[in-house]
């Protein structure tokens, strides 16, 4: 199935909506949307430097941050 959505026409508002409604949709069947193989390999090299003691971790409220400056 093919269709155009307007984009240009639509406000953020309205992006943000219909963006909310097609993962409300998604959520209702999350196992018909398969993750990347590359999920799989970030989690296992996340698992191996928390087994060799390697991995940092930050507060929600720092990674929050780190994220903003990061997006700026």
């Amino acid at each position: 199935m093919e269709f155009v959505l307007p984009l240009d026409k639509m406000t953020t508002s309205d992006k943000l909506a219909a963006m909310e409604r097609l993962w409300e949709d998604l959520c209702r069947n999350p196992e018909s949307v398969p993750s990347p193989l590359w999920h799989g390999d970030v989690l296992s090299a996340r698992e191996q430097r928390v087994r060799e003691g390697r991995a940092e971790f930050a507060t929600f409220d720092a990674a929050k941050d780190r994220i903003r400056k990061s997006t700026k």
